[in-house]
């Protein structure tokens, strides 16, 4: 989004922008925090994450981008990905979710986006 707003490049390294992410806003992760701090699952493992609710591409990360901002990014692609990097990955967190049923994720893509657009764009 700050490339967006600025006008700066932003590169997409390999697949061509498909590569897909989940995506957690900091305020559904800090209530999961609080709901393990408040009901304390000592030795569990979870994994965190938007998961199905809260994913998309980089592709569409940059179209939903565009539509915030209303401009066209400046994109520039290289066929080279990032060492270590995965084409897709979206986590689940229906452990965490079974362990507390009152805790949900709020925040899909586009509302995370839309927030950070409000908070880096020029007056």
């Amino acid at each position: 989004m700050k490339c967006a707003v600025s006008g700066r490049e932003y590169v997409v390294y390999g697949y061509k922008g498909k590569q897909v992410r989940d995506n957690i806003h900091s305020h559904d992760l800090v209530r999961a925090f609080d709901a393990f701090h408040r009901w304390p699952r000592p030795g569990e493992v979870y994994n965190m994450g938007g998961s199905r609710f809260s994913n998309c591409s980089m592709a569409e990360a940059i179209v939903l981008c565009e539509r915030i901002t209303g401009r066209q990014m400046n994109v520039r692609h290289t066929a080279e990905n990032r060492i270590g990097d995965h084409i897709w990955w979206i986590g689940s967190v229906e452990k965490f979710r079974a362990h507390y049923p009152e805790w949900s994720l709020t925040y899909d893509v586009g509302r995370i986006l839309r927030e950070i657009y409000a908070a880096c764009r020029p007056a």
